[in-house]
């Protein structure tokens, strides 16, 4: 299967690039819950919170799920540029001084086109595989009706090809001049919002 390219001049990273972490952008696909999704249309950026389905069995594309009325959704099936942006927040770091508060977080950037996802057996598996990303555990049939042919031809699907994409995470705590010493005035520390492996005290 390929991989989007991650060494080419859009996905470099100019600010902190100390802080590429390409190799993590399937993990971060992986885990979350919204893509931010930028296009262009009639010369207007637009960017849109959608939810998605991405597998890292399969990194080169994710899928974009919503309403046939939406505006975002047909533009992107016609083949236009979009960029997709997932980003994990895994603490908010606090300095003793006020321009080195943070956040220690996790984001990738995926750059590609699109196409409508058209044929009925192929929604239906993509939208099943989605549906057990969000509610794992829960089973059609058991937990829930399988929706019937008439509510897949309702919702759309896009199926983003990724071209390339980019990954950066912040870790550790607060880097402010006087966060390393213990008898200065004030606090310093991380609010952990969710549990990462490998994250630097």
């Amino acid at each position: 299967m390929p991989t989007p390219a991650t060494a080419t001049e859009r996905t470099r990273i100019r600010r902190h690039p100390e802080r590429a972490v390409p190799g993590d952008a399937p993990d971060i696909l992986a885990q979350g819950m919204v893509a931010h999704v930028g296009f262009c249309h009639d010369g207007q950026p637009m960017v849109m919170p959608l939810a998605y389905h991405f597998d890292p069995a399969t990194p080169d594309r994710l899928y974009l799920h919503g309403a046939h009325a939406s505006r975002a959704l047909r533009h992107l099936a016609t083949g236009a540029p979009v960029c997709v942006t997932v980003t994990l927040v895994d603490g908010l770091v606090y300095s003793r001084t006020a321009l080195y508060h943070s956040m220690n977080y996790r984001s990738a950037v995926c750059f590609g086109r699109a196409r409508r996802v058209a044929g009925e057996a192929e929604k239906r598996a993509i939208l099943e595989r989605m549906t057990q990303r969000y509610f794992a555990g829960r089973t059609a049939g058991r937990d829930y009706d399988a929706p019937p042919s008439a509510h897949l031809r309702g919702t759309a699907l896009v199926k983003v090809q990724i071209e390339a994409w980019s990954a950066k995470a912040r870790r550790g705590g607060p880097t402010g001049p006087r966060d390393a010493d213990p008898a200065a005035p004030g606090s310093r520390g991380v609010v952990a919002l969710r549990e990462t492996h490998g994250a630097v005290p």
